[in-house]
């Protein structure tokens, strides 16, 4: 149950007052809530501005200086209203001060109302951008106008926030200031040497200081106000990890105890030795396993690392200890590549794998169901398929999941909830940096494959501009008539009236026509709007050969694999993210021939996006480019939280908070140690801050515990 001092913060925005249906709408989006109904006072109090006005400089007419926020003290002259029967006609109100004159101009006013805000002969505040025409000066639906006896009142500096359609500074402003008069006093919840230690303020004043700045420098990240706030949101993240890990903990894993023997005869059969970092990830991971805790391990390859092999080495000593292995993968296309890979790695030791997807149907699926029912398929290979209710295993005792980064800590526990509780080994080919990996993944070890596999060669990388396309066309018609294979990758799968970006489908027939009657059977097209059918055969023909050139769009990123591929060519590279850069450029040099990237853009670029393309071309290392795209991208893209179940943090920021994270890792860990029920006050208190951090479902867990 939700501590009932909460229940103020979880009003719904439309209880506030002068909030109706539409508005509740715009804040909704403004907060990214799903819909009106689950946006509450909390969220506004939460939603932290993003820059400042500062109106403390105060001017005088004759010195208010083109097109700056100027606040000036004046007195009203006279009213000018529009003529009759113009309403579209200016309404001027003329005022002074000792420096000059100056018109405030107002469009679509109500007479009345101005007389009422301006009475002739009254002195007022008015902030607002000033503009200079023929020498005087005017001041266009200023910002603000104070009487008199209010000025001693009016913040000088005032928060910008988030804006959508319908929603205006003004009136997000007063559901802000409606929202915090609902804050109650709470408990303190942060450890006690930290708040002495960085001078924190209580959660409440921090809240109210980020909505009411007193300097410009207020709103910086490494203020007290700021670091407090950044390290509540950390904490509860941590906190709600930490929560899950014990009870993914709590049920024994099965030790997995096994000679080795099917890993050695795979490992005689491979075609490569492991580099050093696959031997020590091999050897981490079976010392996981080998113990009573299950293991939760998350393996770190950059593309082409060989996280493959290491995954079915540790499969084969599940299925040696007569234990059952599944691997799954996010989309169809990559459950069946896995399928290919992993048989054939698993012939040497004779293990049966089977894979199982959304397309077997009737009786090939009811077979497969017995097979994997009576633990004669002994690797799985699948999509989220493997775990319905259908699905009943012999002896789980290993799940490998490929690409966690699209299956969140939900997925995890639905795994658990099979009744058995297997170990469990994540990959991802997204490098991430340190500090994103404690955020998403603080409940899991770390194993990093570092080393590219032997044989492999550099990627040349090039930056080129768009207006060198025919130059570029003409090098891929020769490479492709002398039978090299290329991929072509466009942002977008059709033309659409608001982008000026290529199509993929217009780009592919471009592409053919340039090609010629000879070579444009070459020339093929995939893309996510196609069917799983239609996609598996346009890669088959590619990997087969039959076609040369392969237009794309980013469907291809994760995990498609076509070793003798040896030219990319990315369109429009400037409107993709580095780490997406990345991913797609490991598609080539998977083989052992030179391979190159080609990365068009269309000019000027801007600072940002120079910076991503020159990080490509300096340097392959996937981890650095991850820190890199952290620091130019800050956390809530680098991995597109929104869709990937990572936590988009608010408040703190991880490429300015990196310490804070992990104190709070510490901190959350050592809390359950001392107090698993969070029953003791402190805990109680931490309980709130999950709910005001909206990580309740973690409490969940400490009753299912």
């Amino acid at each position: 149950m939700r501590p009932l001092e909460l229940d103020p913060l979880f009003k719904t925005v439309e209880s506030l007052p002068g909030i109706g249906p539409k508005l509740a709408e715009a804040l909704a989006r403004v907060t990214e809530r799903e819909s009106p109904e689950d946006t509450r006072a909390l969220d506004l109090v939460l939603l932290p501005p993003h820059g400042l006005i500062d109106r403390s400089a105060k001017s005088e007419i004759a010195f208010a200086a083109e097109g700056v926020i100027a606040t000036l003290k004046v007195r009203i002259d006279r009213h000018q209203p529009s003529p009759p029967g113009r309403k579209s006609a200016p309404y001027r109100v003329y005022v002074h001060d000792e420096t000059g004159e100056m018109a405030l101009t107002f469009f679509h006013s109500k007479q009345a109302w101005l007389e009422k805000l301006l009475p002739v002969g009254d002195t007022v505040l008015i902030s607002g951008k000033v503009e200079w025409f023929n020498g005087r000066p005017s001041m266009v639906h200023p910002d603000h106008i104070i009487a008199e006896a209010d000025i001693p009142g009016f913040p000088l500096i005032e928060p910008v926030y988030p804006l959508t359609a319908g929603l205006s500074p003004k009136i997000l402003r007063r559901s802000i200031e409606a929202a915090l008069e609902l804050l109650p006093d709470l408990p303190e919840w942060a450890d006690p040497h930290l708040v002495t230690r960085d001078s924190f303020p209580s959660f409440a004043d921090a809240v109210r200081q980020l909505h009411h700045p007193d300097s410009p420098h207020d709103i910086e990240p490494q203020t007290p106000v700021r670091r407090r706030l950044a390290y509540d949101e950390l904490l509860a993240g941590q906190l709600s990890l930490a929560l899950v890990r014990q009870t993914l903990r709590k049920l024994p894993g099965q030790p997995v105890l096994a000679e080795g023997k099917l890993r050695q005869a795979i490992l005689q059969a491979l075609p490569f030795s492991l580099t050093e970092s696959q031997q020590r990830s091999v050897s981490e991971i079976l010392g996981d396993m080998a113990g009573s805790d299950r293991m939760l391990r998350l393996l770190q390859g950059d593309v082409g690392s060989g996280k493959t092999a290491v995954a079915m080495l540790a499969m084969a000593d599940a299925v040696e200890a007569g234990g059952q292995a599944v691997l799954m993968a996010p989309t169809e296309i990559l459950a069946r590549q896995h399928y290919a890979t992993i048989s054939k790695m698993a012939e040497a030791a004779g293990i049966e794998v089977v894979v199982l997807t959304s397309r077997a149907k009737g009786r090939e699926r009811a077979e497969l169901l017995e097979r994997i029912e009576s633990g004669a398929a002994q690797i799985v290979i699948g999509t989220h398929a493997l775990f319905q209710e259908t699905v009943i295993y012999s002896n789980l005792t290993l799940a490998v999941v490929d690409e966690q980064h699209r299956f969140g800590v939900h997925q995890r526990l639905r795994l658990t909830a099979k009744g058995t509780a297997p170990h469990m080994l994540v990959m991802t080919a997204t490098p991430i940096p340190r500090t994103l990996v404690l955020a998403a993944f603080g409940d899991m070890d770390v194993s990093k494959l570092t080393e590219k596999p032997a044989g492999r060669q550099p990627i040349a990388t090039v930056t080129i501009p768009d207006d060198r396309l025919g130059d570029i066309i003409d090098r891929l018609k020769s490479a492709v008539s002398e039978g090299k294979k290329a991929y072509w990758i466009c942002p977008l799968v059709e033309d659409s009236e608001e982008s000026d970006l290529m199509s993929v489908e217009s780009r592919h027939a471009i592409l053919s026509k340039a090609f010629g009657p000879a070579l444009a059977p070459f020339v093929s097209l995939v893309h996510g709007r196609m069917t799983s059918d239609e996609k598996d055969q346009a890669m088959t023909a590619f990997k087969s050969g039959q076609t040369r050139l392969l237009v794309a769009t980013t469907v291809i990123e994760v995990g498609v694999d076509v070793p003798d591929a040896t030219i990319m060519v990315i369109e429009h590279a400037e409107r993709f993210g580095l780490a997406q850069l990345h991913q797609l450029r490991g598609r080539v040099g998977r083989g052992d021939g030179a391979s190159s990237c080609i990365l068009l853009y269309h000019g000027p670029l801007g600072e940002t996006a120079g910076a991503r393309l020159s990080v490509l071309r300096e340097t392959e290392d996937g981890f650095r480019i991850a820190e890199e795209d952290l620091k130019l991208r800050g956390e809530g893209e680098v991995l597109g939280t929104r869709q990937s179940g990572l936590p988009g943090f608010r408040l703190a920021d991880l490429a300015v908070h990196g310490d804070l994270l992990e104190i709070a890792r510490t901190d959350a860990r050592n809390v359950l140690e001392t107090d698993p029920a969070l029953s003791q006050p402190r805990g109680a208190a931490l309980r709130m801050l999950l709910y005001l951090m909206r990580r309740d479902e973690a409490i969940r867990f400490l009753r299912a515990g």
